[in-house]
């Protein structure tokens, strides 16, 4: 009966009578029993009278064992380290609930815990205003009107975002340009406004999703191979990101593309490897790293 009840903002005797074969005066105590329960139920009373439910999302009681409360209650904390997310709450909040849920001894566990055990999280400063309204766009599978800054410049795309991830305490979200049909990734403290529009959408989220990886390749986009000491291979898994894979075996290489716009990009990325990297393919690459370098070098010389 919760699990009926959890989408329904109203309902009537009949409808519990209706779906569960019962009685009026069965329904009426099992609606007791789910007040007892702490479900919020309220009544209206009057000719077309019915019983309401408060705007919460109603869960069934769920046990967990107390090592799933630990592992809950850290996932809980990662989220502390984003500005922002796509949920309307306070991390703060949610922490004081959750612990007022435990018993004394439990907590001095937990407090023991969080002394011990330590996460390594990028903390950004960045506000993302708008994760809450791209979420709720994807689930209703609606465009936007967006605007974009990156650099100096601001920029309008109407765009139908289709996916949200983290990394490294940022928030991203991917979308299709409508006008250009290509995919972008938007970093989203850089989106400035956004309009949620209700036009029809041309793609589904299903097939959006299920696209393959090169959706986000251009057609004049150039193709690296980088060779890398075996040692390195740890600072690939560290940070890396969906155009780029490694392969083992005699040579540690480091395959993938970049887009045309992207040379900084890429640049920046491999000068970590330092004088891990054995190798660098297609020559053009190479000569922008190296002039990239310097121009770090006569950078340092000048000050």
């Amino acid at each position: 009966m919760l699990r009926f009840l959890n989408d329904r903002e109203f309902f009537n005797l009949h409808d519990l009578m209706e779906k569960y074969d019962i009685s009026k005066s069965t329904a009426l105590r099992d609606i007791d029993s789910l007040e007892q329960l702490g479900v919020p139920i309220y009544a209206e009373h009057g000719r077309y009278g019915r019983y309401g439910i408060l705007q919460h999302q109603l869960l069934a009681p769920i046990l967990f064992t107390m090592d799933e409360v630990y592992a809950l209650y850290f996932a809980m904390l990662t989220l502390d380290s984003y500005q922002s997310t796509p949920f309307h709450l306070s991390v703060k909040q949610l922490n004081e609930k959750f612990e007022a849920c435990l018993s004394q001894k439990q907590l001095q566990q937990i407090h023991l815990m969080k002394k011990i055990l330590q996460f390594e999280v990028s903390k950004h400063h960045h506000v993302s205003q708008y994760l809450d309204r791209i979420l709720k766009s994807i689930l209703h599978e609606s465009t936007c009107m967006i605007q974009y800054v990156k650099g100096q410049q601001e920029t309008g795309y109407h765009v139908q975002f289709f996916k949200i991830s983290a990394k490294f305490g940022q928030w991203y979200v991917s979308g299709i340009d409508i006008k250009t049909h290509q995919t972008k990734v938007f970093r989203c403290d850089r989106i400035t406004s956004l309009q949620e529009e209700n036009s029809e959408t041309p793609y589904s989220i299903d097939d959006l999703l299920h696209r393959s990886l090169d959706i986000y390749k251009s057609d004049n986009s150039i193709q690296y191979e980088v060779e890398i000491a075996e040692e390195a291979k740890d600072l690939f898994y560290k940070e890396n990101y969906p155009s780029m894979s490694i392969e083992h075996g005699a040579k540690t290489i480091v395959r993938g593309y970049y887009n045309p716009g992207e040379e900084n990009f890429i640049t920046n990325y491999f000068m970590r490897f330092g004088t891990s990297i054995i190798a660098v393919k297609p020559n053009s690459l190479k000569k922008i790293m190296v002039q990239q370098m310097e121009n770090l070098m006569s950078h340092y010389r000048s000050l």
